[in-house]
This record gives C-alpha cells, structure tokens and sequence, in this order.
C-alpha cells in the first residue's frame, strides 16, 4: 500500500511540474511560434491589461536603471507602440500603446535595447475578459454595506501577522495605533455572518500594501498600488475573496485613494517627474529632515471648490496641500500620473469583478481630474457605481457632486453617488435634542425635506458611523432606543444604507470618543483566546445579542423589499413627539414610525388618510405582529415601529 502512494506521489508531483514547465513558454498573438518569457525589467505597471475594452489605449509605466536610454520594440502586431515619453528621472519610460481590435489574449515581449548593444526584454500578457462591461452590476439602493477595517475584523492567518523586510514588525492588540492581524481569510470566514444579517455588500478599507513605519493599519497610506499587503494575505487570496462574494451573489466594494500615497512609496525615492507630487520642491529640499513644520498641509477648506469667490491661492491650499506629513499630496494634473491612477481603478475592477468603488477624500485631488477619472470609468463600465466621501453637513455640498446635478460652474463630477453626512448628523441631533417647534424630530424631517436639491436621492449613501466617527452608540450617548430608532430611520429612507462592523453589538468609544484607534476596535471573536465571541453569541452580553436580532430583522426585511429599494416616499411632519414616514409601491406599503413619547400614546390616524391603507392589515417587522390600520394606533414604548402590508 505504500508502494502505491509513493507511486502516485512520484506522478502528481511530475505532472505538477509539467503544469509549471507549460507555463513558462507562451505564444505571441497571430503566431504559432513559442517565445521565451523573460522579466528584466525591475517594474512596470499595470503588471498586465486585457484585450477587449471599449477604451483601447494603454500606458505603461516602465521603471528600471537608465531605461530612457533604451529604445522599445513590441514583438507583436496586435499593439501598436504609438509614443515613447520620457520622464525628468532617467529611470523611466511612459510607453503609449494601442491594443488593436483584432488583438487576442496572450503574452508578448518587449525588447529594450541600448546603444551600447545591451538588450532587456520583458514579457507582458493581454488576459481575457471574463464578462462584458455592461454586466458589471454597482451597488445601489436596494444594497445595505457592510464596512470594515480588516486589520480589525478577525483574524484567520497568524501567519502573515509580520514581515521581516516590512517597516512595521509584529501585532500588538494593547496598541490601537498597532497593526492586531485581521486579515483577508478573517473577511472571506466572516462572509456567512455577514449575509446572515442581512448585508449584500461588503466595503473594507484599503487592503494595498501601507510600508509605513507605523500606524499602517488602516490602508490609507498606499506604498504599492499594485500590490496586497501581506500582512492581509495575497493577490490571489484576494481574487479568491472576490470570487466567494459572487458565488453568493454579494457586491466587493473596494477603497481606493487618488489624492495621496504613503511617504514610503516606491517612487517617492526616485520620482519620474518633477511635479509627481503636490509641493514637491519643498520635500525634494527637505526630505533628509522632513518635520511637519516642513510639510505643506491642505486646508480642508473644501468649499473652494464651489465657492464662486474663492481666491486660487486659497484653491490651491485646499487641493495641493497635503493630508498630513506622512501623505504625499499625488499630483493629478501631471498626465502620467492622471493615465496612471484611472488605469489602477480599472486594473481592479477588471481583475477583481468589483461592485463598486468607494473613493476616499472626493473633494481634496484636482476636481477636473476626478471628473475625468469617474467618467472614464463610467464610460467603460455604465451599470457600476462609485461613491466619493464629501464629509460634509452641508447638503448643498453633497450635491455638487453628484452627477447631472446643475452646478453654477458647470461642473459634472460623473460621480452616481455620494456620501450623506448632512443627514446623519441631522439624525443625532434629531433624537438627541427635545422636542420644540424647530428641534428634536423636525430636524429629522427637514434634512429629508432637503432632498429637492438631490439630482438622484435614492442614489446617494447615508450610514449611522463609519471608521472615522465616534460609533453611533457613542453620539447617542449610549442609549439603546435612540440607536434602534437611528438605524431603523436610516434604513428605510430613499437612500443606499452603510453600517460599520460591530455597531450589530453595540460597540462604542466611550473611553475616549472619536478616537480612531478606539472606534476601530477588535471585533469579539476574531481572535484565537478571545473570551468573547460576536460571530457565535458565546458569553456575548444580552443586549448585544438582542442589538444583533434586532439589525438581522431590520436588514433581512430590507433585502426583500422592493419599496425600500426603489418606491416612493412621503412623510409628515412631527407632531405629538411622532414621526411618521412611508415607502410605497404597487404592491407593498410600509409605515415607519419614530416614537418620542415615554408613556402609551394613541396615535390618530385620520391625518394618515393619504397612505390609502385604511382597513389594511399590516405587519410588525419586529414583532410578527398584525394591526388593522382603522383610528388609532396604540404605541406602546417609546422607540421605531416598521410596519409592512406584506404579510
């Protein structure tokens, strides 16, 4: 017998090797004769492209020592190498190609050679698509996002906790500025708690490598824009991931970061050009004792973007600025870079079949840029989505750049959505502040109110916290009702509904509010030891578990109705400590109500006559209980009712 396995061993161990040696040799485009696959060249982004895209050019960025003295030739007749470009660095080629509409998937090589005789050369492949443009699907309005910092969310690999040739070494969960091991296997074996909310889609912060020396947890501070970060896993993890989110019909929505890189990025030690990046000079002059006294901070004055009075030395401070000293400020204008940052979107919705794009910090990069970058996308892929963060209260902001809305300037941002922090602060405010003619509810009411000035209200992202805010359970100063009534209002207003990872079990920062170390805390269970484990309720404390029921009700409910998706709206103004809003379509009607009362109030219904549901049996979502809708509605507690007509 174990003469036998031994034998099978030998075989698969041969035929494996086969497999690779196959691998080695491929075949140039219109051609049966092999090519020899060579990689001499240090870098050279993207890694590889696809044949078939409706937008057929091409830029590569090639790195390698003195390349701008080599001349380039593309051994196949499938691309057309229109213009070599040189960079201010001699250590850089920018190659136009063209990929014809006859050119087929494979891989080709690219011959450098010097003057002097030397030659480099580089195999490069066209993948083939694996579905049309059209039918990648964005998010939308009847989605509910579920975000996620990875570092914090479980981890499954210990593995890859620490690298030796990476800056940060090692995990230490006491440190919230420290890197604590979530990683991409952590998403991929949190996905069926996820889905058993209620959640169709997941958004996680950046999972691209961030070398920094510390803080790097987060992702923000890119160093590879081509590259996972190990300590999260591998490219082919994940592709792997988003392979499992479309097994189980779920939307991958990626962050992406076009304003800025981390200071240890690759080409911040050799730029290619002399305006790569914002304020560049002053890093160029300083860089062996930059300080933040140094660096050239941005304003934050995110207005002069609209402001019709702004001086340019103003715009400039808001969009040259950097985000902070350890974030080089990416320079759009530049068109290298501008090819650059479009292409890298594209390469990841491609590779990955993404849901959608989250863009961090919308207002802060070139805004003529932004416009390009979301209409290039757009224009190769119209059925997806991208949501960019304007944090602002301001919903005249907000608008601005939604896409088709009449801006004054003319500007069209291109961009579906946006992010809604007007509302959710208008939410807080709501519940928290008591009830007078122009307090409590009507704040609520009025911020919905404002969705006259919305070009597409049902496309625009509103959420109770993110990863950069207090959690909710925390502004609304650890009240359990209020939270239930937040969540519930946010969940059935005409918008795309985001919710950050724990807020199900009410986690907080109590301890230090608005701490970002602390708002991104451990998730309980995600670690090996860990006393408590949310995926399972073990030792999970009542109120979190009865919190966790209440959001999968509330969620599951919202996956299936079409009148939160897409219906229409009414609501009426507060009166008697109530709030009453509706969402309708031809099949179903749902009533929402927020309940300020402390003591049993019977609600009249009279008032409600132009819902049409009178005699209607409804159902409480909560509950499962049923109520005719006649003259009054009796309500019991203070807190959110959700009544539906379909039982």
């Amino acid at each position: 017998m174990k003469r036998v396995f031994l034998a099978l061993t030998v075989i698969i161990t041969f035929l494996m090797s086969s497999c690779k040696e196959k691998k080695t040799t491929s075949f140039t485009n219109k051609s049966t004769n092999p090519i020899v696959e060579a990689n001499e060249i240090e870098k050279i982004e993207p890694p590889f492209w696809w044949a078939g895209f409706k937008n057929n050019s091409l830029q590569l960025l090639v790195k390698h020592p003195n390349i701008s003295n080599y001349s380039v030739e593309i051994l196949t007749e499938d691309i057309s190498l229109e213009k070599i470009n040189k960079a201010d660095s001699p250590n850089y080629l920018f190659l136009d190609l063209l990929v014809k509409t006859s050119a087929t998937p494979g891989k080709f090589n690219i011959l450098f050679k010097a003057k002097n005789g030397e030659k480099l050369t580089q195999t490069y492949e066209l993948k083939k698509r694996t579905k049309k443009s059209e039918d990648f699907i964005g998010f939308n309005s009847s989605d509910a996002i579920y975000l996620i910092t990875p570092d914090r969310f479980r981890n499954a690999n210990p593995k890859n906790d620490s690298f030796d040739n990476l800056n940060e070494k090692g995990i230490n969960r006491n440190d919230n500025y420290a890197r604590h091991g979530g990683d991409i296997e952590g998403i991929a074996r949190g996905l069926k708690y996820i889905m058993n909310l209620g959640f169709t889609a997941v958004w996680s912060s950046p999972l691209l490598t961030n070398d920094m020396p510390n803080g790097s947890y987060h992702g923000y501070a890119i160093t590879d824009y081509y590259q996972v970060d190990p300590r999260f896993g591998t490219l082919d993890e994940y592709k792997q991931l988003a392979l499992g989110f479309q097994r189980t019909k779920m939307k991958l929505i990626m962050d992406q970061v076009a304003n800025h890189c981390g200071l240890e990025h690759w080409w911040m030690k050799d730029l290619p050009f002399k305006d790569w990046v914002n304020y560049q000079e002053h890093y160029e002059k300083n860089k062996e004792i930059w300080s933040s006294d140094i660096v050239k901070r941005s304003s934050h004055r995110r207005t002069t973007n609209q402001d019709i009075y702004a001086s340019k030395a103003d715009q400039k401070e808001m969009t040259d600025g950097w985000f902070v000293k350890g974030m080089p400020d990416l320079n759009q204008r530049n068109p290298f870079m501008a090819k650059y940052l479009i292409q890298n979107s594209i390469w990841w919705i491609e590779f990955l079949e993404l849901g959608g794009i989250r863009q961090d910090t919308y207002p802060y990069p070139d805004k003529d840029f932004m416009s390009d970058w979301a209409g290039a996308i757009m224009k190769e892929y119209p059925n997806f989505n991208i949501v960019g963060e304007e944090w602002s209260s301001n919903p005249l902001l907000i608008g601005y750049w939604q896409d088709g809305q009449q801006n004054a300037d003319g500007y069209d941002s291109n961009l579906r959505s946006t992010m809604d922090f007007a509302m959710q602060e208008k939410i807080v405010a709501g519940l928290k502040n008591i009830e007078t003619w122009g307090t409590g509810l009507k704040e609520i009411y009025v911020a919905l109110a404002n969705d006259f000035h919305y070009k597409r209200p049902l496309d625009i992202m509103v959420f109770p916290d993110n990863h950069d805010m207090s959690r909710i359970f925390t502004q609304l100063d650890g009240d359990i009702t209020n939270t239930k009534m937040a969540l519930s209002y946010l969940a059935v207003i005409p918008r795309i509904f985001q919710m950050y990872y724990g807020t199900e079990i009410l986690m907080n920062d109590f301890d230090k509010p608005g701490d970002h170390g602390l708002i991104r805390t451990d998730f309980p269970g995600g670690w090996k030891g860990d006393s408590v484990n949310a995926f399972t309720g073990e030792n999970l404390a009542s109120e979190k578990k009865e919190m966790q029921t209440y959001i999968s009700k509330l969620m599951n409910f919202r996956k299936y109705s079409k009148a939160i998706h897409n219906g229409k709206t009414m609501h009426f103004a507060p009166e008697n400590n109530t709030y009453i809003l509706s969402r309708y379509n031809d099949d179903e009607s749902i009533v929402h109500i927020l309940n300020k009362n402390e003591k049993p109030f019977d609600l009249k219904l009279d008032r409600f006559k132009e819902l049409g549901l009178d005699g209607k049996v409804l159902k409480n979502v909560f509950t499962g209980e049923t109520i005719t809708w006649s003259n009054t509605l009796t309500l019991n507690h203070k807190g959110s009712y959700l009544f539906t007509t379909k039982l």
